[in-house]
């Protein structure tokens, strides 16, 4: 079984954060320049929250916010599901089914060590299926 850990170490270990007290603008320029859908909230070392595209959807457009005046810690998602680095993947992935969410921070005694995202996941099952193929024909054909 695959985990959390050996997908990680295929990754880039760059983590992408903001500080509680930015503007909402401010965290989607982060996520707009560096092409990607969540952005984590980090008070130091500590995770506070999470902040995705979903939130800004549903917390600043449909209630009529802002995203100059709003700070990012009164829409993100508090407490967000964490794995672990020795979990499965298939355990990252009925989470993610399960909760309806499409990434995971990675904690390790109380560390952030990384966040694995749905896409993520996939690539990596399928280069390990790819693999696995590969070397059974290999096998069957010798």
């Amino acid at each position: 079984m695959k985990t959390v850990k050996q997908l990680l170490s295929t990754k880039s270990p760059q983590i992408f954060s903001v500080s509680a007290d930015v503007s909402v603008l401010e965290g989607l320029q982060v996520m707009m320049e560096k092409n990607i859908s969540a952005l984590l909230i980090m008070e130091g070392p500590k995770l506070l929250g999470i902040f995705t595209e979903r939130d800004y959807a549903r917390k600043i457009i449909l209630q009529g916010k802002t995203s100059i005046d709003t700070p990012i810690n009164e829409v993100m998602t508090s407490t967000p599901i964490t794995v672990a680095p020795g979990d499965s993947l298939d355990h990252c992935m009925q989470t993610m089914t399960n909760k309806h969410i499409r990434h995971l921070p990675v904690i390790e005694a109380g560390e952030l060590m990384g966040m694995v995202s749905i896409g993520d996941v996939v690539k990596f099952i399928i280069e390990d299926q790819k693999q696995t193929i590969s070397q059974l024909e290999s096998y069957i054909s010798s």
